[in-house]
């Protein structure tokens, strides 16, 4: 199972990505039929400004977002990618924070594996 696989945004997904990026709430609608696949590598690689700008946003969200959005990067339907280290550290510390250590080391060890395709 490689990340090649793109999932479809629920309305779950859709509100985490509205409280990271509201100013992008117009286009974030499930109908407007939009290119995300995966919530957090958007964030990163486009409407962030930097990393400041990204530890903020993903600060907005709740454990139970975190809870959800760790579930999906360990089951894969959510691409950690070509995110740069330094917003996945941010992520990897949140994640510590709402869910675990355990749950961390894992996302870690997934990013490491799939850096930029090797997985």
């Amino acid at each position: 199972m490689n990340g090649t696989m793109a999932r479809e945004l629920d309305e779950k997904d859709f509100a985490i990505l509205r409280k990271l990026a509201p100013e992008y709430s117009g286009v974030l609608c499930p109908e407007s039929g939009h290119e995300f696949h995966s919530i957090l590598p958007p964030v990163s690689n486009h409407i962030a400004e930097d990393e400041e700008d990204f530890a903020e946003r993903v600060g907005r969200l709740s454990d139970e977002d975190w809870g959800y959005l760790t579930d999906q990067i360990l089951s894969g339907r959510e691409d950690l990618g070509c995110m740069p280290e330094e917003d996945i550290e941010t992520i990897l510390v949140r994640i510590r924070e709402a869910v675990s250590e355990e749950a961390a080391e894992r996302v870690q060890r997934l990013y490491h594996l799939s850096g930029c395709g090797l997985l």
